[in-house]
């Protein structure tokens, strides 16, 4: 299935501009390999956009075969050995809310309440981090969390690369922190509680929290 098939007709509407160029981007990477695999590149946009109510912005996938399953920081269901990122998430959630650090690093549960789960950059190579950067997949993404934003959406960011698109987002929608990496984590992540000040951003705006416990 293309890149194209798999978005939400939604979302196939709202990126009807920049359809030929993710083709474009399907040919340029397919002389390769990549990660993820094929069909789950576009799984992010693969919900219904109106439904979003929560962006959690990263950077690309896990360079890690294992890993990347088309949701930023998510991994496979049963996977019993957590990236480092996603454990750092677990200790902020724990610390944030109370929640026991999930054993499982299956975030889809997110995503079903409308939890926007997008990188900048859609695929990379095999043990090389950001290597994707110039694949354009920035052009395609950003267009999702402008549109995101004029949504009204609460803008989780981070990290660097994620926090470029914090000028989308009004002051009282947006979340900003370093990103969980154990190389940043230190630096302003840990102790950001971004679970509870969306759900406060969400209910300011008269909608339902969400669930984060997994």
């Amino acid at each position: 299935m293309k890149f194209r098939e798999q978005l939400h007709p939604s979302w196939r509407d709202l990126l009807a501009d920049q359809l030929s160029l993710l083709d474009e981007i399907e040919v340029s990477i397919s002389k390769e390999e990549y990660l993820p695999r094929q069909d789950l590149v576009m799984r992010a946009l693969s919900y219904d956009f109106s439904k979003s109510k929560v962006l959690i912005l990263g950077q690309d996938p896990y360079p890690n075969p294992k890993y990347p399953v088309g949701l930023a920081f998510s991994i496979p269901a049963g996977e019993p050995m957590l990236p480092a990122s996603l454990r750092n998430i677990f200790k902020e959630l724990n610390s944030d809310l109370g929640i026991s650090s999930p054993k499982d690093g299956d975030l889809s549960p997110w995503v079903g309440q409308g939890v926007v789960l997008l990188n900048r950059t859609l695929t990379c190579r095999s043990g090389d981090s950001n290597s994707h950067f110039e694949s354009r997949w920035r052009q395609i993404t950003e267009t999702c969390v402008e549109a995101l934003a004029k949504e009204g959406v609460v803008a989780i960011l981070w990290g660097n690369n994620a926090q470029e698109c914090s000028k989308y987002f009004s002051e009282e929608k947006l979340i900003l922190s370093p990103h969980p990496s154990p190389l940043s984590a230190h630096r302003g992540f840990f102790g950001s509680r971004p679970f509870s000040r969306a759900n406060a951003a969400l209910a300011e705006s008269g909608n339902s929290p969400i669930d984060w416990t997994l």
